[in-house]
């Protein structure tokens, strides 16, 4: 196998290229990681590449150490020119690293729950940089998982690992249809607070303290019937404006930091 590339017209550029398509990315089971920020958290979680693409004409020089990391990993490390790094980055001002990792686990099954989750539902959100920015709030807030029911993204997307700050990789996530992600939620205790507009509770009157799971839909459609109807508790963000939404990542956001506040301490309002 080579150890650099030179030429943009190699064949193992192509097929870098081509993992920026979800069929391609599942056929092979990889995801790919750009950027070393991103790179290093996917490694402080825990992921081994399988290889690793660096261009040293756009590398930092106080990077270098995690080209031996990554190799004291045993994943394959190719130089690459800067012509070749520009033609595989999927990223604006690419900074030279580019690894490719295996595909993000996704099963429901292998969620550890403890015994108070806090979890986040999206269910139908469609955009990458929305379900990117929703992980970058549950890393911060030390959400218990995401769950992307009736998912119409992968969390490899490309876009979402830019997004997440690869926070997708330290946050346990997974995917499922809707009616399996709430069978699941039923058969393990776990209470569903659905959010939506048109709920009469205020979200600091709901008790968000024990085991939750925290439902929000696309901005488009909101939740869907199944959800709203087996749902414990609805709940509504205070809206004082003329918009009657947010943005779906900004509402995750503000809903689980309400459950954190109260977790610290903060009870809710009788």
């Amino acid at each position: 196998m080579p150890t650099e590339l030179t030429s943009p017209s190699n064949p193992r550029v192509k097929e870098l290229v081509a993992l920026r398509r979800r069929r391609s990315r599942d056929s092979h089971a990889v995801t790919l990681v750009e950027g070393h920020a991103e790179l290093v958290l996917a490694l402080d979680a825990g992921v081994r590449p399988r290889t690793l693409y660096w261009c040293p004409a756009l590398v930092a020089a106080d990077q270098l150490g995690t080209v031996d990391r990554v190799a004291a990993l045993g994943a394959e490390v190719v130089r690459v020119s800067r012509p070749v790094f520009e033609k595989v980055a999927y990223r604006q001002s690419p900074d030279g690293w580019l690894a490719v990792v295996p595909a993000v686990p996704t099963d429901l099954g292998r969620l550890v729950l403890g015994d108070r989750p806090l979890l986040l539902v999206c269910e139908g959100v469609e955009k990458p940089g929305n379900l990117g920015a929703i992980l970058r709030t549950a890393d911060a807030a030390g959400v218990t998982a995401v769950i992307a029911a009736g998912p119409v993204t992968d969390w490899g997307n490309p876009n979402l690992v830019r997004a997440s700050k690869g926070t997708v990789f330290s946050v346990p996530v997974a995917s499922a249809g809707s009616p399996e992600v709430l069978d699941w939620l039923a058969g393990r205790s776990v209470p569903v607070v659905a959010a939506t507009p048109q709920a009469e509770t205020l979200m600091v009157d709901a008790d968000l303290t024990g085991p939750v799971a925290v439902a929000v839909g696309s901005e488009k459609d909101g939740l869907s019937r199944p959800w709203l109807a087996r749902a414990e508790t609805r709940v509504r963000i205070p809206m004082r404006g003329r918009v009657d939404s947010l943005n779906v990542a900004t509402s995750a956001a503000v809903l689980v930091y309400e459950a954190v506040r109260q977790r610290m301490g903060g009870e809710a309002r009788p």
